[in-house]
């Protein structure tokens, strides 16, 4: 306690010499930088502008009024992380919700860690940093990932390495951005969740989606059974589809199978034939789970 007691200190003495003008850090080459930068400083809420680059839009207010109450009892535990702008002028790059809760709660400063970044900088350590919360909703991470990729110029590879998720996982959640913009607010209003919305990205036809949407939440439908009934739409729209396909002269006994491989897979079959008879059958699957139940299906025949 007593060395906690201390670095406190310690911040309130640094805080006052951000205020003295002959002594601006502007750069981590300047004079008293290293006294400043990576420390733990009391500043001045007013002196702290909220992050543009932060990738939540939301913030449950009975929650913040929770957290305030903690602060007014045990005081600020974590310190937030902000990026100096300009002198006494500073920009949040981590810790909006308990710079608010210390609002809520009546206090004048909190405990910062002050970081010299750039615009780019800054995006980058708000979005990673924001991106490692639990309790983000898969659209809020989704959103985080395309703004690296497209801010920030990386590749899905180099995404990976930066936060630390497997690229497929990053693939997936990118994917989610395709859907209907009304399918999205559902999920992170929390009325489908994540697996529901992969199975509706399947779904081609927005106003398929949103009839299926629809059905997820008046029919309270589990993951499995959303899966369910997409696989049966695709199936009958391959029906369609295979229909189409006689005045390409495929033999009936070609088109016929086609229509029976769709059914049982779930999946839309194609098929190519040659002149002379042979071919070829394509299975399609949309991610590694649709690929083990399309592999299950097939071993079960063994």
């Amino acid at each position: 306690m007593a060395k906690a007691t201390k670095k406190q200190a310690l911040g309130r003495g640094l805080s006052a010499l951000l205020k003295d003008p002959d002594n601006d850090i502007k750069s981590v080459d300047d004079k008293n930088a290293d006294k400043v930068v990576g420390n733990i400083i009391e500043l001045e809420l007013e002196s702290i502008d909220v992050n543009p680059f932060q990738p939540r839009t939301s913030f449950n207010d009975e929650t913040l009024r929770e957290l305030a109450t903690s602060i007014k009892e045990v005081g600020v535990i974590q310190p937030i992380t902000v990026r100096k702008l300009d002198f006494n002028n500073f920009q949040l790059v981590s810790g909006e919700r308990r710079f608010r809760a210390s609002k809520l709660a009546g206090l004048k400063t909190i405990p910062a860690y002050i970081r010299i970044a750039n615009d780019q900088e800054s995006l980058t350590m708000a979005l990673v940093e924001n991106i490692q919360r639990q309790d983000l909703d898969p659209i809020e991470i989704a959103l985080s990932y395309q703004r690296l990729i497209d801010e920030i110029s990386l590749t899905q590879e180099q995404l990976s390495d930066r936060v630390g998720k497997k690229r497929s996982t990053i693939a997936n959640y990118l994917r989610l951005l395709k859907l209907d913009p009304i399918v999205q607010t559902g999920m992170r209003d929390g009325f489908i969740s994540m697996g529901h919305g992969r199975a509706l990205i399947n779904v081609e036809d927005q106003q398929q989606q949103l009839d299926i949407y629809e059905k997820i939440i008046g029919n309270s439908l589990s993951v499995r059974n959303t899966e369910s009934l997409v696989r049966s739409l695709n199936s009958k729209t391959e029906g369609s589809n295979t229909a189409k396909t006689e005045n390409l002269g495929a033999p009936k006994y070609i088109l016929k199978g086609v229509k029976d491989f769709s059914e049982y897979f779930g999946a839309k079959i194609d098929v190519k034939v040659s002149s002379k008879g042979s071919g070829k059958l394509i299975i399609p699957f949309s991610s590694e789970e649709d690929f083990k139940r399309l592999k299950k299906l097939i071993n079960s025949e063994d």
